[in-house]
């Protein structure tokens, strides 16, 4: 018989596992190949890390991934900015200023997973899906009314 601590982590790991999947949607498209190439990308990335801290945490490969992923994110946030500044979009301070507080955002997370990984990791498993949504369903939605 298990210990009820390790039980407790197996159930918590199992519902990381359901909680962490992303699914791309049609409605996250912007009407731009490249882009819309690139979200699938991030969120291709995104399943993958949750995968892995649903797995026995291995710090070294979680930080290889992050440091992956905020890579990405901070070259599609620059390929974005120069597209809506292209198409004189209307909205590209506010959405210029959203991609600043997620690049902050996802900086905290990686920091705060570097210093004690179990509790980065609940970080990462309870934040990272909502972070992304969040963007998607707002600026981004926005963006393909005018680029799509």
């Amino acid at each position: 018989m298990w210990p009820d601590s390790t039980i407790g982590k197996i159930i918590h790991l199992k519902t990381w596992g359901l909680m962490a999947q992303i699914e791309w949607k049609q409605e996250y498209s912007i009407g731009n190949a490249s882009i819309d190439q690139e979200h699938e990308l991030l969120i291709a990335q995104i399943n993958q890390l949750y995968e892995q801290l649903s797995l026995p945490l291995d710090t070294e490969t979680i930080e290889a991934m992050l440091a992956e992923i905020e890579d990405d994110i901070s070259t599609h946030f620059a390929l974005e900015e120069l597209l809506m500044q292209e198409a004189g979009y209307a909205e590209f301070e506010e959405h210029r200023q959203d991609h600043e507080h997620l690049l902050d955002q996802i900086n905290d997370m990686i920091f705060n997973f570097a210093i004690d990984p179990e509790a980065g990791r609940e970080m990462l498993v309870n934040r990272m899906s909502d972070w992304f949504s969040h963007h998607f369903k707002g600026f981004d939605a926005r963006l393909h009314d005018q680029l799509g």
